[in-house]
């Protein structure tokens, strides 16, 4: 019985393991078919649509070129006729009726500039000039329907733009006829009469046609019909284009109407008038839907085909999981050795194990490390401290201060002996505690005002240090070995006088330690085999060594690991010997005081 009801038990934990799998990868899935969908419509869709709009844009446009072409060859052919001074003379000469000689003499001599000015190409419906009443003095053709009078047009002429700008003006002259109008005036800006040029209704048409799968309107400023194509029907009416008040307010664009159609409209600067292109949306959009429906198949396809893998992936992978879960949850501190079951056909669950051993292996061995650090940076203060407390130190110091007892330097004595009991009260006192900069800088004072006694006039020294030092922490006993340096190995072949100068400088959360000297400075090749012994020390983690880079028996190596141990990656160390023609070497020593300065 409780055999059944373990095995019921773990086939419902597989069960809910398999469906979490299950769920995740179809919910990962769905997002990234989604992003997908996305970009099909904003990369593939949407330009698309953008270019069949703006193909419909381009054709409104071509159509008002078209017309703009024609009416500037009205223009040009207008000018022809104004370029003959004849005219001005003809017009000028008196006002005689069409029934007497002159009248028909001056009848057929403008029909003849007419005609010269026309040529062989006839595009228009038919020519008429007017006298400054606004009667008719001639006509090229002379249809009976042609009017007689252009007083109409003269009385309402005041209200055209292009009227008062250029002279010229599109005149509706009944319900069809359109003429193009002009002034007849000289250079002077003189009148002499007008001169209409009736358009021809089938190059208007003409040039609206030629469009595939859309209607073509052409309307005035009054939104009466101009042309279009196809032709209208008798009983066909003209179709309202409303657009949007920022629609309508610009010169071209295209909207939906509520007819579920795509207008595209442009609006001539010539002459005024409007070209609309329509077309039926399901037209317009018939492009754009075929790739979006293609789409929504070939995403719904990868879904299925996606729902059906990840079912028997999931149960193929759930399995070798749960191994690998019960044993990570048996190991311990105490068994991190413990070797996973690698019987699995799952290379990746392979790759995982692989890299699950190497993680503890790691793990135990950044332990010991961690250990053997802390054991070293104790050997390390350890023996910063026995080298510092070196017996020939103490025996110069109370030499001197012997010296100064027989001659009778009371004060003196007083002096050296203060200046000892601060230094060694400093280093035995709390030796496994980090001192602050302004203490380190205090025991170096010390240490040179013991030892200007033996040397006198023949050294100098000097400390300077900013502000803000009781916030900087290092071990003890930093600066005053290098200090110590200069004096036992510096100075040796170097005449008097001896100068020392420790310069400490804090800035953008960075401080800085730099100790000069005069002397002869570091022999060829000696500084980079002192950096690379520090290189090679590991950062202070390996065990130290005793070299003879010359401070006391501890040496520079041994110092700099010092400061590494407390500083680490933050810490800056360099030495390098002064040039142009100067004596003497510089060791500079610069830390970050923020943790996280890399």
């Amino acid at each position: 019985m409780a055999t059944i009801v373990q095995k019921l038990r773990g086939g419902r934990v597989q069960a809910s393991l398999q469906t979490k799998f299950f769920f995740t990868f179809m919910l990962l899935l769905l997002i990234v078919l989604g992003c997908f969908l996305v970009y099909v419509n904003y990369m593939v869709i949407q330009p698309l649509k953008d270019k069949t709009e703006n193909e419909m844009k381009r054709a409104a446009v071509q159509v008002s070129d078209q017309l703009n072409l024609y009416i500037s060859n009205q223009n040009q052919l207008s000018q022809r006729i104004l370029s003959n001074k004849e005219v001005f003379t003809l017009l000028s000469a008196g006002d005689y009726s069409q029934l007497t000689l002159e009248g028909l003499t001056r009848s057929r001599r403008l029909k003849d500039i007419m005609f010269q000015a026309l040529g062989p190409s006839l595009n228009i419906e038919d020519m008429m000039i007017y006298d400054l009443t606004g009667e008719r003095v001639a006509s090229y053709i002379g249809y009976a329907d042609s009017p007689a009078s252009l007083r109409p047009f003269l009385e309402e002429s005041s209200n055209l733009p292009t009227w008062n700008a250029s002279g010229y003006a599109l005149y509706r002259q009944g319900a069809d006829a359109i003429s193009f109008v002009r002034a007849i005036r000289n250079q002077n800006g003189q009148v002499f009469g007008y001169l209409a040029v009736q358009l021809d209704q089938r190059y208007l048409n003409r040039s609206a046609a030629g469009l595939a799968g859309g209607k073509v309107y052409i309307m005035d400023q009054d939104q009466r019909l101009v042309s279009s194509s196809p032709a209208l029907r008798e009983e066909e009416k003209v179709p309202e284009f409303a657009a949007s008040p920022s629609e309508s307010a610009t010169a071209n664009g295209i909207y939906l109407s509520s007819g579920q159609n795509y207008v595209a409209y442009h609006r001539s600067a010539e002459t005024g008038w409007t070209t609309y292109v329509v077309n039926p949306k399901n037209v317009v959009l018939g492009p754009v839907n075929s790739v979006k429906y293609l789409s929504i198949l070939l995403i719904t396809a990868l879904i299925l085909f996606s729902f059906i893998f990840i079912y028997f992936s999931t149960r193929n992978l759930l399995l070798p999981i749960r191994k690998l879960r019960s044993q990570i949850l048996r190991m311990n501190y105490s068994n991190l050795n413990m070797k996973t079951g690698p019987r699995t056909h799952n290379n990746e669950l392979i790759q995982l194990n692989s890299a699950f051993q190497e993680l503890l292996e790691r793990l135990q061995e950044s332990i010991e490390r961690e250990k053997l650090a802390l054991h070293e940076e104790v050997k390390s203060r350890n023996s910063a401290l026995q080298a510092q407390i070196a017996p020939h130190f103490i025996h110069n110091v109370l030499y001197l201060i012997s010296i100064a007892a027989q001659e009778g330097k009371n004060s003196v004595v007083t002096e050296m002996c203060k200046h000892l009991s601060d230094s060694l009260r400093y280093i035995v006192s709390s030796p496994y505690q980090h001192v602050t900069l302004t203490e380190e800088l205090k025991h170096t004072r010390h240490y040179l005002s013991l030892i200007q006694h033996n040397f006198e006039d023949d050294l100098e020294w000097e400390i300077d240090g900013d502000g803000g030092l009781e916030r900087i922490e290092l071990p003890r006993l930093v600066i005053q070995p290098f200090v110590e340096n200069c004096i036992e190995h510096a100075f040796k072949n170097t005449d008097p006088p001896w100068r020392i100068e420790v310069r400490v400088k804090v800035y953008n959360g960075l401080w800085a330690i730099e100790i000069r000297d005069n002397g002869e400075g570091f022999a060829p090749g000696r500084i980079r085999e002192i950096l690379d012994n520090i290189e090679d020390s590991d950062s202070g983690v390996s065990e130290l060594r005793h070299d003879t880079s010359g401070i006391g028996n501890m040496g520079i190596v041994n110092t700099v690991n010092r400061l590494k141990l407390m500083y680490r990656n933050r810490l800056f160390f360099n030495i390098y010997n002064h040039l142009g023609g100067e004596k003497g070497a510089t060791v500079q020593i610069i830390a970050s005081m923020s943790k996280d300065f890399y």
